[in-house]
Formats: C-alpha cells, structure tokens, sequence
C-alpha cells in the first residue's frame, strides 16, 4: 500500500522553528509591494461587482467559509486540474483543491464523465436505493481497516454528530473530548476552540453555554494532557468518546509525533472511552487507508467530509465497527435503541457515484504517492526560498498536505490575564495573513488562508517548480529591514 508521506516530519523541529518565528515580532510584505499586490485586484472587476451584488442576497456575499478571502473573494468559472480561472481572464494554480478532496486534481475529466453518465440514467436523487450506495460502501470497506461498515450522511459536521451519537449510546457516558484548536463541523457542541486552543466559546454566538457543557479540551500533541482530562471525567460519569484528527488539527497544521495516535489509542482502552479518527482530508489523501493506515492505529469510528465523494456535494459519513455502525441502522427494530440520523440526499446517485469512481481512480493512477511527491517538491523549494532570504517562516508537509505560516495566526497563546494584548495580536496577526494570501492570488497561486496548500495528482513537476518561482517572487518583497532588525 502506497501513501503519500515518504517521510515523517521532525515535530519537535517544526515546533521549535514556529517558536522561534512566534518570538519574533510578525514580519509584513513592504508597503510598496502590498499596494501593488492589492492593485491587481482593479483588475478583477467581474470578480467584485458579482460579489457586490451578492452581498445584497448572501449574508458576507458568498456561501462558503474557505471563499472568504482579502480583498474580496474570486468568482472562478473554469476549473481543469492543477488550475482555476475567474470570470476576469486570470488562471491561478490551485492549491485549494476544494478544501482538500480533489487528490485527483480539480474536475478530474475521467470521473466527471462517468458522474454524467449516471445523472443521465438516473438523475441526482430518487430517494430510493440504488446500486452506488452498495458500490461507494464496499469500496470504503475494502480500503479502511477499521471500517466494517459505512453510513452515508450530507456532510462532516453530520458525520461528526452521528458519532457523538452513536459513542453516548454505546458507552453510556455523555462527555466527550477533542483536541484544542481542532474543527469538527459546526454542530453547537463542538463550536469549542476552534483554530486556538484554550479559546473555549470564542466563537459560540448563538449558542447557549449548555450546549458546550460536556465538550472538553485536551492541549495539541501532549498525551499527559489528555490523561489528565480522561482522568477527572471518570469522576464526573466518563468519556462517551475523543475525537482526533491524526495528522493533528487543522490537517496537520498542529502536527503531532508518531506515536501519538498509539498513545490516544491506549489511554481511550484505559478510559473506556471510544477513539474516533476525524479523516476529513486524511482519508484517500494520505492513503487509501487513510491515517489509520498509515499510523496502524484502529479508530472505533470513522467520520469523512467531502472527500468520500470526490469533491462532489453532499458528502459525509461515519465508518468503523459494525457492532457501533448498526446502531444507526434505518428503520425500526422493536426494543431497540437507535442512534437517529437522516437526510434525503445523503447518498445520493451523483455523490455516491463521483466517491466511487474517484476511489477507483485514485488507486488506478497510484494518486495519493504521485500527490505526495508534489508536496515534497513543493515544501522542499518553500524551504530553500525561505533560507536564502534569511526569513523566519516555517514550512512542512504531511504529503500532499503543505503548510507555511509566514505570521503563525494561529499559534498565539491564549493567556486570559492578557486576554486584550492577545485579542489586538490575533487581529494584526490574521489580517498579515490574509495579505499574504492576497499576495500569492496576486501572483496567480490560490491557498487556503495564505498558510495551507493541498497538492494533487494533477500537479506536475513543471507546475510545482512555477509555484515556487511564484511565491519566491513574494518572498523577495517582505521587509527585509524588519526581519534583520527582530
């Protein structure tokens, strides 16, 4: 079995590079080069007014949080591949991919054309069964090795509900834990810090502090951390479940040792708390094993996003052990307690489908290794660029998963008796961000939030190789003189 990751970073050196850049006060683009950046953006006019518009219709005047993006978001109307094109005539190299699920590469023409080959036979949904469903189950099956059984839902933060769900019924326990700065969907128990740990409700508007009342925090890559948690919930009825995602959160932009997962693996058994792998991007992006695989650690339950359909909408699930998996079984069995979930386009024939033939793509054309190896080039160049400039950034990847923070918005340390100095800095240190991220659209790359790339197969040497030529030339615009000063 194939995975992307040839080589398993150095955590603790990452670490101690991002303290090292967190030491420092945050370095900006020169005020010369931003103006000229944000100038590209007058070339853009279809882009904005599209989105002036929208703001009148769509609250923030786009539908999607990853659109969101300095000055204004980009309306694309083309994807092929390695690449994106907006309404205005620009292409961009996409490291985007959707927020991680394309490994094929944007719009993958093979799969598309056998998704509309379905759409014509059978239409997106009938409310019915149909063969899909048994296909895409399978094929997740055969893959997985924790998962005896699969239950399609209409997206992640579903996945991650059913799961909960299903660990509170199983376990008899309500409390459940994950991992600080994590992001496991919206669900009002889980809207709990988010992006930073030790932010606890931050970011809970609207909902009531009940809602939170059984969701707790453990601290990023510290085993000890969790015990502790595991530890003082025995006393207050137990741990229904812990949720992780194994490369650490926010794919990975947290990374955690090797061993980790081995360790959260052993303390669950200790606990009796049931392990649940949250393989959003992991799964079919590290390996068709997923991490599970790759670390050879069993979950109890699987939850997946938008990936297990290729990037096609109205995807999600919850996989794992079919003693858990059958308590979500449909229908009604007398005298039986069901986990109750729904949704009448979860499974449907086009998702179930475009997951299906993109699984069967990806192992045809070895995808994940060839995606893999794009990240390795592209970190390895980021890496070189970073150290003849003398910059103080920090980049790593887990694969096909490429991180570089220029600003670390999200390595600030909450500290509550400073909680306005902290505030001010996330505010400066975010909006840096997202001038970096304008930066590099202006230079034709798209990322996720200026600090995250998700290479794929249909990424080449040649287009990788521009993408540094691409971010170098952002590079050479940082302000030199503050980098020497700090």
């Amino acid at each position: 079995m194939s995975y992307s990751i040839r080589e398993y970073h150095d955590v603790e050196d990452i670490y101690a590079r991002l303290d090292a850049l967190m030491a420092l006060p945050p370095v900006p683009l020169r005020d010369e080069a931003m103006k000229r950046y944000l100038a590209f953006f007058d070339g853009c006019p279809a882009s904005k007014a599209m989105v002036d518009e929208a703001k009148r219709f769509i609250p923030g005047g786009v539908q999607h949080n990853l659109a969101f993006n300095y000055p204004f978001p980009l309306v694309i109307e083309r994807a092929e591949g390695p690449y994106l094109h907006d309404v205005d005539g620009h292409r961009y190299i996409d490291f985007l991919q959707a927020g991680g699920p394309t490994i094929l590469g944007s719009n993958d023409p093979a799969v598309r054309a056998q998704v509309i080959d379905v759409l014509k036979s059978v239409g997106p949904s009938t409310g019915l069964f149909h063969e899909f469903e048994l296909k895409l189950a399978k094929e997740i099956c055969s893959h997985m090795p924790a998962v005896e059984m699969f239950r399609m839902l209409g997206s992640g933060t579903e996945a991650v509900m059913a799961a909960i769900r299903v660990a509170r019924l199983a376990t008899g326990k309500k409390r459940v834990v994950k991992i600080g700065g994590a992001y496991h969907g919206w669900s009002d128990q889980l809207v709990f810090s988010l992006k930073i740990p030790k932010t606890g409700r931050f970011e809970a508007h609207g909902i009531p502090p009940r809602a939170s009342s059984l969701t707790d925090e453990a601290a990023p890559n510290d085993l000890a951390s969790l015990e502790r948690v595991l530890r003082l919930n025995r006393l207050r009825g137990g741990t229904a479940c812990v949720l992780i995602e194994p490369l650490g959160p926010e794919s990975g932009t947290r990374p955690v040792a090797f061993d980790y997962n081995k360790g959260v693996r052993a303390l669950c058994d200790e606990y009796g708390a049931l392990l649940v792998f949250d393989e959003v991007v992991t799964a079919f992006r590290v390996g068709l094993e997923g991490a599970q695989g790759y670390f050879g650690v069993a979950p109890d339950l699987t939850t997946f996003r938008k990936i297990v359909a290729g990037g096609y909408p109205s995807a999600g699930g919850l996989g794992g052990r079919k003693d858990l998996i059958l308590r979500m079984a449909a229908g009604l069995e007398s005298g039986k307690k069901r986990a109750y979930v729904g949704g009448t386009m979860a499974a449907n024939p086009l998702s179930a489908a475009a997951g299906y033939f993109t699984l069967k793509e990806i192992e045809k054309r070895d995808a994940c290794a060839v995606a893999g190896r794009a990240g390795d080039r592209l970190c390895a160049g980021l890496k070189k660029a970073i150290a003849e400039r003398g910059l103080p950034f920090v980049a790593y990847n887990q694969g096909s998963i490429c991180h570089l923070e220029t600003v670390g918005a999200m390595f600030i340390k909450m500290d509550m008796l400073k909680i306005v100095k902290v505030l001010k800095e996330i505010k400066a240190r975010k909006a840096m961000m997202e001038g970096y991220g304008a930066a590099y659209a202006a230079e034709g790359l798209v990322t996720l939030a200026g600090s995250r790339m998700y290479t794929s197969a249909a990424d080449t040497d040649a287009v990788v190789d521009d993408a540094i030529a691409r971010f170098s030339r952002v590079f050479d615009n940082v302000a030199a003189a503050q980098v020497k000063k700090a």
